[in-house]
C-alpha cells in the first residue's frame, strides 16, 4: 500500500513544465483573438441597433466555418464582453449559449434558454409555445434583452426540421407590438445544412452570414505564441517547434486549418515530455503527438504500401536527412545528396533531379510532407520538407519493411 502511495505522491510532486495547462483546452476563453478581429467588428455592426434602439427588432447573424475555425470562441468571447458593455450603458443584458448536439429539439432548445437565464417558468405540462410565451413575458418583466447562440445549429436543422427554425426567428410574427428582446446567432459548421431549410428561411438567415476561414499557418503561429505563454513555462517550448506544428496544420500548407487541432497537438506533447520525464517539448513530441492527433495518421499506414520503390526510397531519405540534422525542415538539396547515398547502398541508378521533385510533390498531396518556402534565419527563397504525421524513427521502420518486399517481389524498376 506504501509503495502504491509513493508513486502516487511521486506523481504529484514532479515538477511540470506546464504553468497552466487548462488553457490549451478547447473549452478555454482566452484573452485575446489572434485573426478574429474582422468576425468580431462585423458581429458588433449587427447587433450595435441593440443599444442604439433597443427592442425595435430581433437581430441575428448566421456564423459559419468548419471545425477548429474560432466560431464558437468567437461567439462566446463577443457575448461575453457585449453584455458588459451594454450592463454599462444601461441596458440589461444576458448571453445564452447553447449546444444543439445535446439539445436537438425546439422544446429542449427553449427549455435550456429559461434554465440558462433562470427564469421561474413551470417545466412540465406546457408546450413549447405556452414555454416560449412565458419566458417572452419574464424577460419583459425584468427588462431583459437577450443574446441566443445555437451552436451545432446543424443538428438543429437536422433534427427539429425547418418549422422548427422558422418558429425561433419568426417568434415575433405574432407579437407585432411586443418588444423584441431575443436575439440568436446560429453557428453552423457548413452553410449547406441550410438547404434543408425551405427557401424563404434560408435567405433569411443568409442575410448576416459571416464566414470563418480556416487557419493559415502564420495566423495558427501566433495563436500557438499566445496560448504558449499563458501555459507553458518559459524555455520549454521554441519557436520552431510552434512554427512546425503550425505549418503541419495550416490551411495554406496542406493542413486542416484547425486552431484546436494544434493546440490539442501541443498539449498532447508536452504531457509526452513530461511522461519522458523531460522539461522541453522536442520535434519528435510533436510528432508522436501529430500522430494521436491528426486523423491522417491512422490512412498513412494504408496509404504507404502503394507507393512505388523510389516514393518510398525518397521517404526515408528525408526521414533520414531530418534524423541527421536535428532540424524541423530540410533542404530538397540535402534530401537529394541522401537520397542518392540510399541508392548507392541498394546499389540502384538514383533518379533525376526532377523525378525526385514529383516524387516530393506527391508525397505532399497524399498528406505525408509539409513544407516552407522561407524558413526564420536562413536568407534567400528554397523549398523546405518535413515529415508531420508521425515519429522519424516509426515512420523509416515502416518503409524499411515495404522497401525489402518491394525488393524482393518487383525489384526496384519504377
Amino acid at each position: 500500500m506504501s509503495n502504491i502511495r509513493n508513486i502516487i505522491e511521486s506523481e504529484l510532486n514532479r515538477v511540470s513544465l506546464f504553468k497552466s495547462k487548462e488553457k490549451l483546452y478547447p473549452e478555454y476563453l482566452p484573452s485575446s483573438l489572434p485573426h478574429r478581429e474582422n468576425e468580431l467588428k462585423i458581429l458588433t455592426n449587427i447587433f450595435k441597433p441593440m443599444l442604439l434602439t433597443p427592442g425595435t427588432i430581433s437581430h441575428k447573424a448566421m456564423i459559419v466555418g468548419g471545425i477548429g475555425t474560432g466560431k464558437t470562441v468567437t461567439a462566446r468571447m463577443f457575448g461575453k464582453e457585449f453584455t458588459q458593455i451594454a450592463k454599462k450603458r444601461g441596458l440589461n443584458t444576458s448571453y445564452v449559449h447553447v449546444n444543439c448536439h445535446r439539445d436537438r429539439t425546439l422544446f429542449e432548445v427553449v427549455n435550456e434558454v429559461v434554465r440558462q437565464l433562470r427564469l421561474p417558468v413551470p417545466q412540465r405540462g406546457l408546450s413549447v409555445r405556452e414555454v416560449l410565451n412565458y419566458m417572452l413575458d419574464l424577460i419583459d418583466g425584468e427588462n431583459l434583452y437577450v443574446i441566443v447562440a445555437l451552436d451545432e445549429f446543424d443538428y438543429f436543422i437536422n433534427v427539429a426540421g425547418s418549422d422548427a427554425v422558422y418558429f425561433l426567428i419568426r417568434v415575433y410574427d405574432e407579437f407585432p407590438d411586443k418588444v423584441k428582446r431575443l436575439n440568436f446567432m446560429f453557428i453552423s459548421k457548413s452553410a449547406t445544412s441550410l438547404s434543408m431549410l425551405d427557401p424563404t428561411t434560408e435567405s433569411y438567415l443568409m442575410k448576416n452570414l459571416i464566414m470563418f476561414n480556416p487557419y493559415r499557418s502564420h495566423e495558427l503561429y501566433d495563436i500557438l505564441r499566445l496560448r504558449a505563454e499563458e501555459s507553458i513555462f518559459e524555455g520549454a517550448v521554441s519557436d520552431d517547434v510552434l512554427k512546425y506544428i503550425s505549418d503541419a496544420v495550416g490551411s495554406d500548407k496542406g493542413g486542416p486549418g484547425n486552431a484546436r487541432a494544434a493546440l490539442e497537438i501541443l498539449l498532447i506533447a508536452g504531457e509526452i515530455a513530461e511522461r519522458e520525464g523531460l522539461m522541453n517539448i522536442s520535434l519528435d513530441h510533436v510528432r508522436k503527438a501529430c500522430s494521436i492527433v491528426e486523423p491522417n495518421a491512422v490512412m498513412l499506414n494504408d496509404t504507404l504500401p502503394y507507393l512505388s520503390f523510389h516514393e518510398l526510397l525518397t521517404l526515408k531519405a528525408i526521414a533520414t536527412a531530418l534524423a541527421e540534422s536535428g532540424e524541423p525542415y530540410v533542404n530538397t538539396g540535402v534530401v537529394e545528396e541522401v537520397y542518392s547515398r540510399l541508392c548507392e547502398e541498394y546499389g540502384i541508378e538514383p533518379r533525376k533531379h526532377t523525378k525526385l521533385y514529383e516524387y516530393i510533390v506527391n508525397l505532399r498531396k497524399l498528406g505525408i510532407l509539409i513544407s516552407s518556402t522561407s524558413l526564420k534565419g536562413r536568407k534567400g527563397r528554397s523549398t523546405y520538407i518535413s515529415i508531420s504525421l508521425m515519429p522519424l524513427d516509426v515512420i523509416k521502420s515502416k518503409v524499411d519493411e515495404l522497401l525489402k518486399v518491394k525488393v524482393i517481389h518487383e525489384g526496384s524498376g519504377n
